[in-house]
């Protein structure tokens, strides 16, 4: 059953929670869609309220197994250095320790102990837990019988591993219990979608939705282009928050995990028109066939429960992509800045001995999703003729770049301190360059040149990316040269991995030597 609905007429929820970023942007004064939001004070009210992230469940689920194979090794450790030294060798040891820990998740699965509505039951949870973890001794016992003798299988170990680690992995069921009862009641582990497209449509799915045993959906509101007349403003108690305009503007700010379009599928026009507006926007889109009755291929199609949607679009580095990205930003970000350390403390000192000022030039530039972030540079031009807009690009032998500058904007030295946002988590490593929020192309704002230009967005901005490789770096007069960024971007978005990222770090020092662009 769906357990929330996001009523903004009964809530107190208030604007003051508005980051200065965001006033930042509201007030910035060149118009696009992200920009000049015109959202209702109740569709503000429910996106304040969806601000937090949710929890993935996938994530949850691989962090609970790897918790519980680590605890089975630890248990198993702890009763061997506790105990009498067991006449075993070393290695039937670590044999019976390892199957322990495989046999254990795969029993612990098998008896739905990692099932989030599963948690809530204590006793029925401890039952199964108990009853698992002693046919996991029970299959442990069995295979040692067949290497051998009876005699030599340390039953004292055995016993003390069993009882140890069954306190401690009830222990660990208790705690995570608490959190998931904690995370159930305020929504962090229910998967936000707001529907797209009011009317019967959007009844019917909700009253199918509503059917479905332990459905996970959180309707969080509704948008709809068409006026009241043909689309109420609340149905079956869900409000309609605004048209698919407004919708960018809401998902820029709530953090949600899908839309679900209610347009029938027949009504092709209609849904492309939609897709051309919202495929900029970091979620899963996903179209409602219940109305239509088609039968899809199972890998073109996802179910909640015997509700069939047909997948358009995922949102890029999910879920595990997620973490894997983070911790190789972590890892390379914190390699490269201390093999650059000295370079980076050479680079400020010779700054500030060429031209007075700061060492350190801070920039507003479009972050994941739209978000104004601060990003970190070495200054390279004037203090009095910095441009915090970058209303006007840098050209050759532009006057406002000093004379360390310009050698540290060729060898693109003047980026280096941007590692420092990828450990704050604003950037990564790899990806879409960050752009300034006034550059332009031919005098045309980037986004007016090239359409869905804001997909770029829907990953973190990187210190390097695909483009930068493929030489589309530095100057962009034309506005060729801003188009083949885009696509450059969006290929890396569409076919990132770990791989990818990897292949594109390794090519960065080599691509810095072609320097012609570059001012």
């Amino acid at each position: 059953m769906v357990k929330h609905r996001f009523n903004p007429i009964e809530t107190n929820a208030s604007l003051d929670g508005i980051s200065e970023a965001e006033e930042q942007l509201a007030s910035h004064s060149h118009s696009t869609d992200v920009e000049e939001t015109s959202l209702s004070r109740d569709a503000q009210d429910v996106a304040e309220m969806l601000r937090s992230n949710t929890i993935s469940k996938k994530v949850l689920d691989g962090v609970l197994r790897c918790a519980d194979a680590s605890l089975i090794l630890l248990t198993g450790t702890l009763a061997y250095l506790g105990g009498a030294p067991i006449d075993i060798s070393p290695l039937w040891l670590t044999f019976a320790m390892f199957e322990a820990a495989i046999v254990g998740v795969i029993l612990f699965q098998m008896a739905d102990l990692y099932q989030a509505n599963a948690l809530h039951k204590v006793i029925s949870q401890v039952m199964r837990l108990i009853t698992a973890w002693a046919l996991v001794f029970a299959a442990l016992i069995t295979s040692l019988l067949l290497l051998l003798p009876s005699a030599e299988i340390p039953q004292t170990f055995l016993l003390k591993w069993f009882s140890t680690g069954a306190i401690l992995l009830i222990i660990f069921r208790m705690i995570i219990r608490s959190f998931i009862v904690r995370w159930t009641r305020t929504g962090r582990l229910s998967r936000r979608a707001v529907l797209v497209g009011g009317g019967q449509s959007a009844a019917d799915l909700i009253a199918e939705l509503e059917r479905q045993p332990n459905n996970d959906i959180e309707i969080c509101g509704i948008f709809d282009d068409r006026a009241n007349d043909r689309s109420p403003p609340s149905v079956s108690g869900y409000q309609k928050l605004g048209n698919i305009s407004d919708l960018v503007d809401f998902a820029r700010i709530a953090q949600i995990d899908m839309l679900l379009v209610t347009i029938p599928i027949r009504a092709e026009k209609r849904i492309l028109q939609l897709l051309e507006k919202l495929w900029v926007l970091p979620v899963d889109i996903r179209l409602s066939a219940h109305a239509d009755k088609l039968r899809f291929r199972q890998r073109a199609s996802s179910f909640v429960g015997a509700v069939p949607f047909v997948d358009v679009l995922e949102k890029p580095i999910a879920d595990w992509d997620t973490i894997t990205k983070r911790a190789f930003d972590l890892f390379f970000a914190s390699l490269s800045l201390l093999l650059l350390f000295p370079v980076m403390i050479a680079t400020a000192i010779i700054i500030k001995l060429d031209s007075p000022g700061p060492v350190i030039f801070r920039q507003q530039r479009y972050g994941f999703n739209n978000e104004l972030i601060d990003i970190f540079k070495f200054r390279s031009m004037h203090q009095n003729q910095t441009d915090s807009m970058a209303s006007k690009l840098v050209t050759k032998n532009d006057p406002r770049v000093t004379r360390v500058g310009r050698f540290i904007r060729k060898a693109s030295i003047d980026e280096l301190p941007q590692l420092v946002n990828v450990l704050m988590g604003q950037l990564s490593l790899v990806g879409p360059r960050p752009h300034a929020l006034s550059a332009k192309a031919e005098n045309r704002l980037y986004e007016n040149v090239v359409d869905g230009y804001f997909a770029r967005h829907k990953v973190k901005p990187g210190v390097t990316g695909w483009a930068q490789i493929k030489g589309w770096r530095g100057e962009t007069d034309t506005e060729d040269k801003i188009q083949k960024r885009v696509e450059c971007d969006i290929y890396y978005i569409e076919n990132w991995s770990v791989f990818f990222d990897l292949y594109i770090l390794l090519k960065t020092p080599f691509s810095l030597l072609k320097t012609e662009n570059a001012y």
